[in-house]
């Protein structure tokens, strides 16, 4: 693998991981960008422009929000559709602000809907918009070119590194440096494993953590749950989870990463005979811990060194479980299926019933006629729990600071099921465990939220605003879940202010 050696996944894998091995050694090969980087800084701060805000979905933005929370430096992460996280993040100090626009394809379609809101406010300022966005992107995209042709500062990543593997690239290092962040040092973490993680060695680290997930997953223990011990990067299973999730689950197989609250957090204390317990951070959690499955893991690193670690295990288990840990084959179809709605080309979803101020959607065939309550639908949805592999997902397509506190009900769920839960932000989900979601084992069942906004905002110069595209987002998926057999609930409220409704049905 350290000698980009593309035959190791299989023929079928072989085009695809040809061109995406540049990750193995960023460590060396991203150095020259921490002075251009730094430089940047220094001049946008000589300009009173200290605050950042990334607009980027995925790996795009994972990986910096987890760099700058270890640094303890300020990013602001504008990684939604949601019209009232979008104009709280534009009417924040926009005086003061750099935005960093983060691509790889330079065709998302929400990077894309956030930039031209962001070039609106800045014109309505009297802003020179070229003094205010930085892009990243691959060189030759779409992105590039309009973004040269602009005038704006474009960093050109390393087109041989796919995004979820991108954490060291520019898409990384330019929105967390410009923050503030010591990125030099990253880099430094990250080479210090790397002598180890290309060793032909049993005590290679990068072997070891592959094989027991891949081994593990043959024995039929394909989650992971992970918990943060006490590590001083406690977003890093937000990264790992998006890079997991979609390098592994496909071709009805993969690793499901569950992350968890604390150590006592139910899925990990207690676990269930179909998870693999790992920790990150100097912390060992398994003094008081008893795997039900017998399979349990924990890595003490920096974070440089946990990312390229990570890395390298996740494209070692790929090999073992015999999937291509590079390609996203089930992405395009719910982003098609998102297009269709928005074009007026696909079937708007009928409701089943309305529950005082929440209407109720599900895909065909499995909720009852007599269901009439958002509880007894949620029963219901969880009723049809595989008791041995199944698991719930909840998409929350909201304001993750505003509705922050939805995020609890992934604990109450795993406690009252005894199954893994996951919880994940829509639509910033769906460049991370929405692969797993229709790639991966058809063990899951889906709880999708949404809500009519506090106010709709225009996309500029598109026909469509962004309450619009996110609906688009979450329905589309839902078909897409619904047309591979999985069952999907959406909860759909009046308004933002209705969420306790849905939070004491969950209770």
């Amino acid at each position: 693998m350290a000698a980009r050696d593309h035959t190791l996944w299989g023929p079928a894998a072989e085009d695809e991981s040809a061109k995406r091995l540049g990750w193995v050694d960023l460590s060396t090969t991203s150095r020259p960008l921490v002075a251009e980087i730094t430089a940047l800084r220094d001049q946008l701060h000589g300009q009173g422009l200290t605050r950042v805000v990334l607009c980027g979905m995925g790996g795009s933005s994972l990986a910096p929000e987890v760099i700058c929370g270890a640094a303890g430096v300020e990013l602001d992460v504008l990684d939604s559709s949601d019209p009232d996280f979008v104009r709280t993040a534009i009417d924040h100090d926009l005086a003061h602000t750099v935005v960093v626009v983060s691509s790889k394809s330079g065709g998302t379609v929400e990077t894309d809907s956030q930039r031209r809101a962001y070039e609106k406010a800045f014109a309505d300022a009297g802003i020179d918009a070229r003094e205010r966005i930085v892009v990243v992107t691959d060189p030759g995209s779409p992105l590039d070119s309009s973004a040269t042709e602009a005038g704006y500062r474009v960093f050109r990543a390393d087109p041989s590194v796919g995004g979820r593997f991108s954490a060291l690239t520019a898409f990384g290092l330019v929105p967390s440096g410009l923050a503030g962040a010591d990125i030099g040092a990253l880099l430094d973490e990250a080479e210090s494993i790397r002598p180890a993680l290309a060793e032909d060695s049993v005590d290679n680290p990068g072997l070891r953590l592959g094989a027991l997930l891949g081994v593990a997953n043959l024995h039929g223990v394909d989650k992971l749950v992970l918990c943060n011990a006490d590590a001083p990067y406690a977003g890093f299973g937000d990264w790992a989870e998006q890079l997991i999730a979609e390098s592994t689950g496909k071709d009805g197989k993969g690793v499901l990463p569950v992350i968890v609250e604390s150590p006592t957090s139910p899925n990990f204390s207690p676990s269930s005979a179909d998870e693999v317990l790992g920790s990150f951070g100097p912390g060992w959690l398994f003094d008081d811990v008893r795997t039900k499955s017998g399979w349990g893991v924990s890595v003490d690193a920096p974070l440089g060194a946990q990312m390229l670690l990570w890395e390298v295990a996740t494209a070692v288990c790929g090999a073992i479980i015999g999937i291509n840990p590079f390609d996203q084959p089930d992405v395009e179809s719910a982003k098609a299926a998102s297009r269709g709605l928005l074009e007026g080309g696909g079937a708007q979803p009928e409701p089943v019933f309305s529950d005082g101020a929440v209407t109720v959607y599900a895909s065909p065939g499995w909720l009852g006629t007599e269901v009439t309550t958002v509880h007894d639908a949620i029963t219901e949805l969880l009723a049809g729990l595989d008791p041995t592999h199944g698991y719930v997902a909840v998409q929350a397509y909201l304001d993750r600071h505003r509705d922050g506190a939805l995020a609890g009900v992934r604990a109450t769920i795993a406690e009252a099921t005894e199954r893994p839960v996951t919880f994940g932000w829509g639509p910033r989900f769906l460049h991370s465990t929405g692969q797993y979601h229709k790639g991966g084992p058809g063990t899951g069942v889906y709880l999708q939220v949404t809500s009519q906004p506090e106010r709709d905002l225009a996309v500029p110069d598109r026909p469509f605003t962004f309450h619009e595209f996110l609906i688009a987002q979450a329905v589309g998926d839902g078909q897409v879940l619904a047309e591979k057999g999985r069952p999907v609930l959406r909860l759909h409220l009046d308004s933002p202010a209705d969420l306790d409704a849905v939070r004491q049905a969950l209770q």
